[in-house]
Formats: structure tokens, sequence, C-alpha cells
């Protein structure tokens, strides 16, 4: 019986791709098209992590390719050009209009500034021919500005073998000059250029909290021309804030007032934060524990401190209250020794945690019932109400978050790669750990999708906000097999209550020191249906200490770890500013980056904020489409072309 379905499903497949071919000649041109793609080079694959909000940075990462750019021009001009004119160049590709501005300020005539038009559109030419040259036309022809792709095409390839078409290729250009449309077609140019050099783009992770601007990495990202996304716990827990869950909502107000950033949550996206400023008026004093964190270039009043510390106390209360009835209905979570207000003996000011006694300063408890000290008092309750209805009414954020579930996933194997932001849970001993959901047990890869196909669940049924799967998402914050997390608890209260350090400690999973081992990411990757020996695993997560010169490498290469502090809060630990990865038919480049100064300075001298590329492996064999993701569906296109032929014209 499920054979002949599944004939008959085929069999409509067939139907419906014969109404596109319906002729043999059309089907056999495809196939060839289909074939001859797969002989190409693959593309350049494009790896980021942990942007953390950092627009500006992440931009310029992005224009520049991770220096791809650059690489190409240098390829081609190093020895027509001067370093000076080298830079000039790859800042007009960066940053056209505004490097534009500066150039044609710098021209006393008009025949002078025509004369660099000419050239450079020459040279931006041959720029987008180099970039292009392992592409199709067809494809080139779709990153090309729509205004001008008949007129980039001629240029792009033009023959002039018998000398019949001088004076056309000249015109060409004079016209564009003439009519004013010089400024527009580099610009086009320029932004043809950064589309080709990379043909895909990976974020492993967190593009969420600490930075002032993810809403415009995510506009960024909407109109992207080819990017998939690994979730990050910070990603994920606004994906749960939306779907419903109002202790992800809570933490994610703390983390915006703590840094400072709670303009994202009202100006970038509408919520209206005056119930909370309310309540936090009412109940909350200044509180040095609470205090926002500084920005080198972000001035703050006194008033504005005092009332951000303010809220800051109001919604942290609000999360530790909300976080007890999800430990008491979810035994399986394991986190009982989380309770933390029912730990607290507010006559001697002290708390008992994991068997020690400590005591409490900074304290805030004013709405805490020492009776019941998880109970929202009624106005926490209506405060955290309308919070919620606010966040899922926002529009942007609407299409923010559904634009993260339709391009992300926890993990994703790629090109025989595994991305995957935080770990894969082990023990001591690097055997997967098990976690007991809805009484079944999993590890492993088993557990992920578990994970993620909770996620999903929960963004389907937003109104659901206490159910199994919306306290799956918060367990993915703070949870000790959490992927994401990847430490054995989350100590949020202990920092702002308690002056001994040791207490803040959050002990890592071991896969954090056992990924240093080749095998068990062998292991692992054999665990996703990935070649152990051909494979990697790129990760995300945890900042790279190069500074105390830890080795982003790891495990022989098995390892790439890509968190090396875009975000600026880590930058003083990490030494650097980020590390992206370059995969192109070649092999992999690691690229560190040194701290992104700012846009003016890469338009006035050229500089650039690249550190050091390492190259991580060099392929004995340069990599083809047909070895990659790409290539499979390929082949499967072609499969399916093979079967119309026979079925429709074939006798």
């Amino acid at each position: 019986m499920t054979e002949n379905i599944n004939q008959h499903v085929k069999e409509k497949y067939l139907d419906l791709l014969a109404e596109k071919f319906d002729a043999e000649e059309k089907v056999a041109t495809e196939i060839i098209n289909l074939e001859s793609i797969m002989e190409l080079p693959k593309g350049t694959e494009h790896f980021v992590s942990d942007l953390h909000g950092e627009y500006h940075a992440f931009q310029h990462v992005l224009r520049n390719g991770s220096g791809n750019v650059r690489a190409k021009i240098n390829d081609i001009f190093k020895d027509r050009l001067s370093e000076d004119e080298i830079s000039s160049l790859a800042a007009l590709v960066y940053y056209p209009e505004e490097k534009l501005k500066l150039i044609k300020n710098q021209f006393s005539s008009k025949e002078a500034l025509n004369e660099w038009y000419i050239e450079t559109i020459q040279q931006m030419i041959e720029l987008i021919s180099y970039a292009s040259s392992k592409y199709t036309r067809s494809k080139v022809r779709k990153a090309l500005p729509k205004q001008f792709v008949y007129i980039i095409e001629e240029l792009l390839y033009k023959s002039n073998v018998y000398n019949n078409k001088t004076t056309y290729y000249e015109t060409i250009i004079q016209k564009i000059i003439s009519l004013g449309q010089s400024d527009k077609l580099i610009i086009g140019l320029a932004y043809t250029t950064q589309r080709l050099v990379v043909d895909h783009l990976h974020v492993v992770g967190d593009i969420y909290d600490r930075g002032p601007d993810p809403d415009k990495i995510m506009e960024t990202l909407i109109n992207y021309h080819s990017v998939d996304i690994q979730w990050g716990n910070h990603d994920v827990l606004w994906i749960g804030a939306y779907a419903g869950s109002k202790v992800c909502l809570a933490n994610i107000l703390r983390i915006c007032a703590r840094y400072d950033n709670l303009d994202i949550i009202e100006d970038a996206y509408g919520i209206n934060l005056r119930p909370l400023v309310n309540l936090a008026e009412k109940y909350y004093k200044d509180n040095s524990a609470f205090h926002p964190k500084e920005h080198a270039d972000k001035a703050i009043s006194a008033e504005e401190k005092l009332q951000i510390t303010k809220i800051h106390q109001a919604i942290a209360i609000i999360q530790f209250k909300l976080e007890s009835p999800i430990i008491k209905r979810r035994p399986s979570f394991d986190m009982e020794e989380r309770l933390i207000l029912e730990k607290v003996d507010y006559d001697n000011n002290e708390v008992t945690i994991y068997g020690k006694t400590y005591p409490l300063e900074n304290t805030c408890f004013e709405t805490v019932d020492r009776n019941n000290p998880a109970q929202l008092n009624r106005e926490e309750e209506e405060v955290i109400n309308k919070l919620l209805l606010s966040v899922q009414e926002s529009e942007k954020l609407k299409r923010h978050m559904n634009f993260l579930m339709k391009k992300g996933n926890l993990y994703l194997r790629y090109n025989g790669n595994l991305l995957i932001h935080g770990c894969i849970p082990v023990d001591e001993n690097g055997k997967m750990e098990e976690m007991e959901i809805d009484g079944e047990m999993y590890n492993g890869r088993e557990l992920l999708d578990q994970f993620e196909q909770h996620i999903r669940v929960s963004f389907a049924n937003k109104e659901q906000t206490d159910d199994l799967s919306t306290d799956l998402i918060w367990y993915l914050w703070t949870g000790k097999y959490s992927s994401l997390f990847g430490k054995r608890a989350m100590t949020t209260f202990e920092r702002y209550f308690i002056k001994d350090k040791a207490s803040h400690k959050e002990e890592k999973n071991p896969y954090y020191y056992l990924r240093e081992d080749s095998q068990m990411c062998r292991n692992m990757l054999q665990d996703f249906g990935l070649d152990p020996e051909q494979g990697r695993i790129i990760n995300g997560h945890t900042p790279v200490k190069e500074i105390d010169g830890e080795n982003p490498i790891k495990a022989d290469g098995k390892m790439i770890v890509i968190d090396g502090g875009f975000s600026k809060a880590y930058q003083s630990t990490t030494g650097i500013a980020g590390y992206t990865l370059l995969y192109n038919s070649f092999g992999m480049q690691l690229v560190a980056h040194k701290h992104f100064g700012t846009k003016e300075n890469v338009l006035l001298n050229g500089a650039d904020e690249l550190s050091v590329r390492r190259v991580v492996d060099e392929e004995l064999e340069r990599k083809k489409v047909r070895d990659t993701n790409i290539g499979a569906k390929l082949q499967e296109e072609i499969r399916m072309l093979q079967e119309l032929m026979a079925y429709r014209y074939i006798n």
C-alpha cells in the first residue's frame, strides 16, 4: 500500500516537473547545466559567531569578507597600485557611498574627476571579473545591480579580438559619466563585489545581548543573499520570550538593564517599559550591585543611571521568582539547588547554597514574601503580563524571531562539518550525558533534536506559557545538560548578592576541556552522521583567550573555536575582537581581528581590523560543488530530471 502511495506521489511530482520542462530538449539542457555546475569550485563559506549586538564591527567584517576583498584586490593590482591605492580601493568597496564623497572632494577639476571615474570603473569591473570567475553567468547576473545589468555584462564579458568594438566600449563608459550615473554604478559594483567574495554566511550563534544593535544585525541578515544561523543561548532566550516564557523575558530585560541597552527594548522593538519603571520607582533604591555597565562611547546621566539601577533590581527579583515554579514542576531538570529565594534566611541576611552558608550584601528583597518567596505580588504579575503582551505584539520582533526560526537550528551539518554554538554535553570520561525529557532518556544528537523540536513546538503555541516545551527553552539557557549553556549551574544570584567570588564560579561541562582531544571530536562527528576523518566541529560560545596563549584550533584541527570576542565586554580578556573563518575550495583559513575602531578610520586612513590569517588545512584536492550540500541537492535534481526523460520522452 505504501509503495503505491509513494509511486503516486512520485508521478504527481514528475507531472508538475513536466509542466516546467515541456520538451525533451529543455530537460537535456537543464541536466547539462546542472552537471556542469557541479564541476565548478565550491563557493566561499564565511563563518562568524557571538556577534552580541556589535553591528558596526559585524558590518565591517561582512563588507570586507574577513579580508577576502582586499586579498583579491591585492592579487590583481599588487604590481600596478601602491599600498595606499590598494587601501583606498578596498575602502571604496567596503563603504562606497562615504568613500566617494571623500574622493570627489579631492578633485579640483571635472576632467580629473572623470579620469578617476574611468580608471575606477575599469578597476572594479576587473575585480568583479576575478571574484566571479568560479560562478556561472546566471549567478553573477543575479548579483549585479538590476539597473545596470546590461551595461556591466557588456563590460564584464567584453571581447575586442578583431578591434571592432573599441569605440563601443569607450562610449559606454563615457556616457555613464556624462549622464551622471558614475556614482550609482560604482556603488552597485562595490556591493556586487561584497556579495561575490562570499557565497554563503554561517552565523554560529549569539546575535543578541550585551551590544547595542542586535536588531540592525537581524535586518542585515534578513537582506543577506545566503545565510544560516545556529542558535546561541542568547538567541534562544529571545525566542523563548517571544514564544511565551515569562522567565526568558525577565532575563532579556535584566541583561539589557545590566548592559545599559534598554533602548533595544523600547526604541528598536517598541515595547512599553513604563509599567516596569513604575514598579521599580515604587520599591527600589540605589544599589551598587545593580549599576549598569559603563560604555566608553556612551555617556549616562546620574538620573538615568539611578533609574536603570532600580529597573535592574525589579526585573532581577521577578526573574528569581519566576524560576522557582518551573524547577518545582520539572524534577527532571534536577535544579532544586537553584530554588535560591527559598534558601535565604531573611532574619540573618544569609543564604545556604550547596551546603555552604554565605552572608548577603546589596539585597533588594522589598517585594519578597518570606513565607512564600516565589510568589509574585499583584503588581509584579501585572507588569510581567503586560510586558509579555507587548513583546508578542511587536511587529518588528515578530519578523526577526520568525527569521531566526526559519533560518536557524541548534546545529547544522554542512559540507561535512558540524556547526554548533555551545557544546554536546559529556561526562568526565567523554561519554555523552543523558537527560530525561517527557519520560524518555536522550543524549548526543538525539538530545539536541529533542531540544530543537520543543523550541519549535513552543514557538508555534505562544499562548502556552508554562508547558514543557516553553520550560525547556528556559532550561536551554541555564540547565546543566543544556547544549547551549554548557555549565553545571548559572550563578546570577550569587554574583549580585554574595561577596565571596568562589560562589560565582560556574563549572563548565567537561566538553570544554575534552574538546582538545581529537578522538572525542571524531566520536561526536560520527554521532552526527559525519565523516570523522574529513569533518570538523566549528564552535562558538566561549571566548578564546588568545591573550593567554589559547589556540582556537584544537584537537589537531578537528575543532575550531571562532568566538574570539566580537563583544566589547570580552575584549579585555581575549586580547582580540573576534575570530572568523573562511572555507573556500582550497581549504580553511582562520582570521583573527583587531578591535574595530571606526568606519571613519577605514575611510581616511585605510586602516583595517584584520590581524593574522592562519591556514587551518589545505585541501589535497580542490573541492568542487559536487562535494557540497548544494551538490547533493543538484544531484537529486538531476536524478529526477533523468527520470522525467524516461517517464515522458523516451519510448
